[in-house]
């Protein structure tokens, strides 16, 4: 059997490491009450007597953005248009054929937080592990933001992607990247205090942005990145198929090479 390395975070109540409006709220429903719900399918039982243990099934009910978790950002989530002008795809649309390939991990944990990676930068990484891109290879960042899973702090933590960055990536045929940080941009509240001192759009959620020019998705909040070798892996991202939706939760999945 290859070996397989999780890359997904969990879901879990009640966490810190998204804004308010994001955190997942998940409603346990235990045995207990799974036995009290059972009657409703089957009248005639005796919950004490007809079920083992008088346990019924275990059940939860999640509030949650597409955005919580790990997941996989589609081109609608950046614009409605992209490619110079089609119309961006969404979450249920994005080919299969993106969401698994030849995976190449980048280590950028030496990069301090806030910084924005160019493609300068790109160009020395891939020098640096001996790496040439192709055609639906699959990039992840090692930011090293995700030893802050759990903490506030976690959405001020990793390097970000810049516009350049970003499509000197898609250029050479990438349409997938990744990122354990909480945003593929720098994080939000570093660009909002540089975008008030100097009044430049072009700052704004630039990585985001370039899927205007080019189509691409990229995947946020993975872990365990720093477990990967450079190259000698693939990488599986299936998004959960969400109709018209701007993302989709996957089980980020790493297989190495035997």
């Amino acid at each position: 059997m290859p070996k397989l390395i999780d890359c997904s975070i969990a879901i879990e109540n009640d966490l810190p490491s998204d804004p308010p409006m994001m955190i997942p709220r998940i409603q346990y429903l235990g045995h207990d009450s799974g036995a009290d719900q059972m009657k409703l399918f089957f009248p005639d039982i005796d919950t004490k007597k007809d079920l083992p243990g008088g346990k019924g099934w275990a059940v939860e009910i999640v509030t949650l953005s597409t955005h919580a978790g790990t997941h996989l950002d589609a081109p609608w989530h950046y614009h409605p248009t992209m490619d110079g002008g089609a119309r961006a795809l969404t979450i249920d649309e994005v080919p299969l054929e993106w969401c698994i390939g030849r995976g190449v991990k980048l280590d950028f944990r030496h990069f301090p937080d806030g910084y924005l990676v160019t493609a300068k930068d790109m160009e020395k990484a891939f020098s640096g592990i001996g790496h040439t891109l192709a055609e639906g290879d699959i990039v992840l960042v090692n930011t090293g933001a995700d030893a802050w899973w759990g903490k506030p702090e976690y959405l001020l933590r990793g390097c970000g992607m810049g516009r350049e960055a970003t499509l000197w990536l898609c250029d050479r045929g990438v349409h997938v990247v990744g990122t354990d940080a909480w945003s593929w941009d720098r994080p939000l509240p570093l660009i909002a205090r540089d975008f008030k001192e100097s009044g430049d759009p072009s700052i704004v959620w630039e990585g985001h942005f370039a899927g205007i020019e080019k189509g691409y998705c990229h995947i946020e909040k993975l872990t365990n990145l720093d477990r990967l070798p450079a190259t000698g892996f693939t990488f599986h991202c299936f998004p959960v198929k969400i109709k018209g939706a701007s993302a989709g939760w996957i089980r980020a999945v790493a297989m190495l090479d035997e």
